[in-house]
């Protein structure tokens, strides 16, 4: 028995197969195109940054964490081969620039400059967070410590802590000491001078520290917690008499005044500046973020100019600082809830 004869003749055959051998072909070099074209995670993490970087300082320009970040970010743009935009973005305390980085894509091109206002005092002051202090950000390095100040009109007759603590306790309620303003970090550190010195004195809140140390200066009102670098000039001048710095260890720029804690031990206040990025950013980005601000705090320059506003350079791992946070939310929330500030 014969079989059929094909209807397709040689030339038909062979075109399909050549076809159906190009397909095939040119699908091996697609995906191949595609495997070269598309980056895996670690090897995007690798060029790390490809773009500026835009850092997010969530106070006005001009104020000490303002001044802190541009000197940092300028030094860390030629470590990392691009540049580090400071974005002011300022409101609500700091929350609203902390909100927009913690919902940020967590790529490490947008990082922020968090303080001790935005990842402990806010979270003890507010009921509604826009944000979790812990839990919405990657931790990168706490880059410095800024010191309060205590200090006094010339004429007011306390010359030292201890002669403070002992005038406070014999008139309680009689003296009233400046911030700038309800819930701050410098109201907050004399509720817990309060606290822990057993005294009792009146707070009078201002719109920012420069309105208080004027009064101060003129004597309307008698005492002030400020951050050190915009009190020194006034100290240095003989404008104000300053008793005490806060923290643990004499500031580098004025050794001769002593620290609150010689005096009543464990007292420890100061304003703090760190990096965060969103949380959910990648750990290779976050060390080349770390190690670069490192590397910036080591500038002969930077560590000069960070002195000059009284700052003592820390430089730590992100998960210092993530034990820092921690630390710190615990010291502020009960001194919070002793003072009965709240900002809601």
């Amino acid at each position: 028995m014969k079989h059929p004869r094909s209807t397709l003749s040689p030339w038909t055959a062979l075109s399909r197969r050549t076809v159906l051998g190009l397909g095939a072909g040119l699908g091996a070099l697609a995906l191949g195109a595609m495997s070269v074209a598309t980056p895996t995670p670690a090897a995007a993490q690798s060029a790390y940054p490809s773009r500026p970087v835009t850092l997010v300082v969530p106070f006005p320009a001009g104020g000490s964490t303002d001044l802190v970040a541009r000197l940092v970010a300028s030094r860390m743009t030629g470590v990392l081969g691009q540049q580090i935009v400071v974005e002011n973005r300022g409101g609500a305390g700091g929350n609203l620039g902390s909100a927009a980085v913690a919902r940020a894509e967590p790529d490490g091109y947008t990082i922020l400059m968090g303080t001790v206002a935005t990842h402990a005092l806010n979270p003890a002051l507010q009921k509604k967070m826009p944000y979790d202090a812990v839990k919405d950000f990657a931790p990168i390095s706490l880059l410095a410590l800024i010191p309060n100040v205590l200090v006094v009109s010339n004429d007011f007759p306390a010359k030292n802590v201890k002669e403070l603590i002992e005038l406070l306790k014999a008139k309680p309620g009689e003296y009233s000491y400046a911030s700038s303003g309800n819930g701050t970090p410098l109201h907050l550190s004399g509720e817990l001078f309060k606290s822990m010195a057993g005294v009792d004195m009146v707070h009078v809140p201002y719109k920012g520290a420069g309105p208080a140390l004027v009064d101060v200066i003129a004597g309307h009102v008698p005492i002030m917690f400020d951050n050190l670098p915009p009190s020194l000039e006034q100290i240095r001048g003989g404008k104000l008499r300053g008793l005490a710095v806060t923290t643990k260890e004499r500031a580098p720029s004025i050794p001769d005044l002593p620290t609150i804690a010689e005096t009543l031990p464990g007292y420890e206040t100061y304003s703090w500046n760190a990096f965060f990025a969103p949380a959910g950013t990648p750990k290779a980005v976050i060390d080349k973020l770390n190690a670069a601000s490192l590397a910036a705090l080591k500038d002969p320059e930077v560590s000069a100019k960070l002195a000059d506003l009284s700052a003592t350079v820390v430089g730590s791992t992100p998960e210092e600082l993530a034990t820092h946070v921690k630390d710190e939310l615990a010291k502020w929330a009960p001194v919070v809830a002793a003072s009965g500030a709240r900002i809601d």
